[in-house]
This record gives structure tokens, sequence and C-alpha cells, in this order.
């Protein structure tokens, strides 16, 4: 149960984090971590219109090769506040919870009870010692009349997937931070699972993993503590609340429902050591943790009357890749009817979502490229068994849901490719007469590939073979969307190198998705 603190708990003198010192608080003798224990640093994330979810994970060794972050072998009650201000002058609520060894000593506090539409700000204490402040949002309230949707006020999110950690700096997350989103949503591969230098870039590698291909428990938490070291990832979610959710490489590249793309014999064990460790490192709600091999991440976040977004899961139940996975030609399989990325019962919740909702806009975050997008230039195909390519059949049946729903303004929003994209989405795309269904944004990876490169040539090339496609970039980056009910406005942003530190960020490309029109502007 939550308890109202003393503000001297955490209010003393000037200096140290979050501008304060410490005083000891408390009954009988007081225990102290021998060291910083927020070094993994603090999240938030889920935000509802009354609550959000704030997270921390105590590490003193992130990098001990048990995986419990060089903690003592008990538990740990950590306190936390929450306050209108980032001085803490005006705390509105305060409690504490108990970072459990058993969970890698993480901790996610479910909030409740907050005002709608409003910034907060929060922090941790553990045993002697402050963590940074983070600041964090609810949601607008979810009012339904007509003239609260035209009156909504904006909302400027960020989206970013796939960062490889040995392939570069996290220079995007930083520039993204330094963009003050009010929300960050991520589409996966938040970490890699592979031994170092498991995957080299083409630039190779600036910085290495954690020894091992992750396959125990310990592996993945230690890894997870490698990627969540980074001050600049620390930065973006500082900065504001996360949606997240996983693609392959946060268990294995490639992995299908129950099929592991190695042929791993344990790959149940490993499925559950991987969701384990995802959840202790994720501000994710209690709805989210794990059972065994099993793990639910799909879920629908409101945003006010403004958006809904729609966040989908496209690995635990799809089937095996058709055609042995890889870029395929001429693969018949890949077109049978049967064949489902999202499974029965998750496409059915999608599109029962996208049927009532009111939202003005219907934002579907996946991990995986949606559009059509043949590799071959002249005739016949050549397309990625690994994205929806692969599942054709059940790619028509969902954007035809997506026109029958008559829900307002889809995007799909995705991440996975490595590279920008911005397109439309056709029932038939090799019909250009073919009715636009809505519009995906595809935004470039963090950090996995390297520095990047823009290539016209071939951005040309590939644009002519696929024209439902307006743009694509292969250099690094992130995509900032602003939101209101008259249009959507996406600024594609890149990263001209992360093989070293200091990179700007520049607009590479600017779309507008009129409301009403599945369009790209």
């Amino acid at each position: 149960m939550e308890q109202k603190l003393s503000r001297r708990v955490f209010l003393s003198a000037a200096a140290g984090a979050g501008g304060l010192l410490l005083t000891g608080a408390g009954h009988g003798p007081a225990r102290t971590l021998a060291g910083d224990p927020f070094r993994l640093g603090i999240a938030s994330g889920d935000p509802s219109a009354d609550g959000v979810v704030l997270w921390t994970r105590l590490a003193l060794d992130p990098l001990g090769p048990d995986g419990r972050g060089g903690m003592p072998a008990r538990d740990v009650d950590v306190e936390w506040q929450l306050a209108t201000d980032e001085r803490f002058a005006k705390v509105v609520r305060a409690g504490t919870e108990t970072a459990r060894r058993q969970r890698a000593h993480s901790v996610h506090v479910e909030v409740d009870h907050l005002e709608p539409g409003r910034e907060y700000f929060y922090r941790f204490r553990a045993e002697g010692h402050l963590s940074p402040t983070g600041r964090t949002r609810t949601a607008p309230s979810s009012v339904s009349a007509v003239s609260a949707v035209s009156s909504s006020s904006p909302l400027t999110f960020a989206i970013a997937a796939c960062a490889h950690y040995e392939h570069g700096f996290y220079t995007a997350y930083r520039r993204l931070a330094e963009q003050d989103p009010e929300l960050v949503v991520h589409l996966g591969d938040y970490m890699y699972e592979y031994a170092p230098r498991g995957y080299t870039a083409l630039a190779g590698s600036v910085r290495q993993h954690t020894s091992g291909t992750c396959a125990t428990l310990a592996d993945y938490r230690m890894r997870h503590a490698q990627y969540k070291s980074d001050a600049d990832l620390q930065a973006a979610h500082a900065v504001a609340p996360w949606l997240v959710t996983f693609d392959d490489h946060e268990i294995e590249n490639n992995w299908a429902g129950e099929v592991s793309s190695s042929g791993d014999p344990a790959f149940a064990r490993r499925r559950a050591n991987a969701f384990q460790a995802y959840y202790e490192n994720m501000p994710l709600r209690r709805t989210s943790v794990p059972g065994g091999a099993a793990m639910r991440v799909h879920r629908r976040v409101d945003w006010g009357p403004l958006a809904r977004f729609h966040l989908l899961d496209t690995r635990q139940f799809r089937d095996d890749q058709a055609c042995e996975d890889g870029l395929r030609s001429g693969c018949d399989d890949r077109l049978a009817t049967g064949r489902t990325l999202l499974g029965e019962d998750q496409r059915s919740w999608l599109l029962d979502g996208l049927a009532s909702s009111g939202a003005r806009w219907n934002l579907v975050g996946q991990q995986i490229l949606m559009a059509q997008r043949d590799s071959r230039v002249g005739p016949g195909t050549e397309v990625n068994m690994d994205s929806w390519d692969g599942y054709a059949a059940e790619r028509t049946r969902l954007l035809t849901g997506f026109r029958d729903t008559g829900a307002a303004n889809p995007v799909v929003l995705t991440g996975d490719a490595h590279m920008h994209h911005a397109a439309d989405l056709r029932l038939d795309f090799d019909d250009p007469d073919s009715p636009r269904i809505a519009v995906e944004l595809v935004t470039s990876s963090i950090a996995s590939d390297g520095d990047g490169y823009r290539d016209e040539s071939r951005v040309a090339a590939t644009i002519a073979e696929n024209p439902h496609i307006s743009y694509l970039d292969q250099r690094r980056g992130y995509i900032v969307c602003r939101v209101t009910p008259q249009e959507l406005h996406a600024d594609f942003r890149t990263l001209d190198y992360i093989s070293r530190r200091g990179a700007p960020a520049k607009t590479g490309a600017r779309f507008t998705i009129p409301a009403g029109q599945a369009v790209l502007t």
C-alpha cells in the first residue's frame, strides 16, 4: 500500500542527483548500498488519462556475470515520488515499492488517480541514493464529444527502433530527447541477442557486446543492463513516457511463434528467459508480466479523443516464414490464404478496437514492413519472407478490415527495416489504381547497420519498382510526428554518422497526412 512520504526523506540540501542531497529516514539500523544503484537509469511508460508506469532497476555492477547487477542477495525497498515540478516542491504522490531479487531488483510502479493531460516529474530513492529526475505525463481525458476532438491539443511523439549496441553510438536517442517529445513509441529490436561481432555491420563494430549469445536469464539480463547503461538511451527514457513492444532480437533473430530460427531445442525455455528479462527492463504494466514462454504486449493506449495507439505483436502468433525465410522469388507458399502473422485472436482484437475507436487518428504500432517491397529491379519479384510480404493474404484481409471498420485515419507505424520509408498501403500493390487504405511510416534504425548511406540511384530504382513508396533513406535516424485534429506531420530525422559521437540530426523529408485522406503530401 502506498504511503505519503515526508519531503525530508528527499529534501535536505543542495547538490547531488536532482539537485538534492539525502538524509537518513526510517527506523532501526539504516542499510546503505555500496555505490550508486541507479546506473541503469529510470523510465516511464503506458500512460493513461489518470496514471502512468514508473520504472527503475537497481544495479551496482550492471555487467556482473550472474545477471544480478552486483546487487546483494536480498530485496531492497525503493521509495518514489511524483511531483508537478522538477524541484519537487509539490509532491502529489509517493510510496515505497520492493525491488525483489527474483525480479532482478526491478521496480514497476503503477501510479493512478492523477490529473489527465498534464506533465509530472518523478524520482526514486534506495538506501542512501537518489536517482536522476525523469519527466512523464498522463494522456488527455478521453471525451467522445465532437467539440472535444476539434479542440484537442496537438501531440508530438517520436518513433524509434533497432539499436544494435555494437554498430554505433546512440546519438540518435540523444537527438530524439532534445526534440522534447511528449511520447516515444519504440517498435522493437531494443537490444540484440548476438554474441560479440555476431552480426557485423558494413562499417564494423565501434563497441562490443557482453560475451556469448543470449540464452539464459543471466545472459538476457546482462545484455539489457549493457544497453540500459548508455547515457543517450537514458536521456531518451527520462524525457517522456514510452510505449514499447518487442520484435525478434529481444529473443532470437527471425523467430516465429514456437519455432526457433536456429533450431534451438530449448527454445521455449530461452523465450521464457528473454520475456522475463524484457519485462524486468521495460516500463510495462502488470498485464504484461510473462507467464513462462508467453507474454502479452499487444494493447491499446488512448491519447484523449485525438489518437488511439494499437500496439501489435508480430512474433508470438505467426506461422513460420515461408520458403525457408530470407529474400525469395517465386515463393507461392507466401500467398497461402491460411497463413497468419497476427493470429486470429489478435487480428480480431485489432479490428474490434478500430471499429470501436472514436479517436481522430488510429495509429497502429507494429514491427515489420507492411507495404510490399520488391527488391528486384525489372521483371519478377523478390520479397522478404519475414515481412508482411511473406503473409500476403492476411495483409489483404487486414487492410480490408481497416477499410470496413470505418476507423478514422489509420496510420501504420513500423520499425525493423533499418531505413526510412513512407508508403501508401493499398489492397493491391500491383495495381496503381487500387484504393489507398492507409499510410505507413517506417523509421530507420537508431544504430543497427552502422553509419548508413544515401544511395540516390538505388533509391530511385526501388521507388520506380514500388511506386506506392514515396521516400527511402538508408541513413540512421528516427521519426518525429506532430498530430492535430486536422493533419499529421511526420519529420524523418537522419544522422550522417554514428561511428563517432556528436552527429547532428536533420530532417531528410517531411510529409503531411491530411485528416480524411490516406495520402502522403
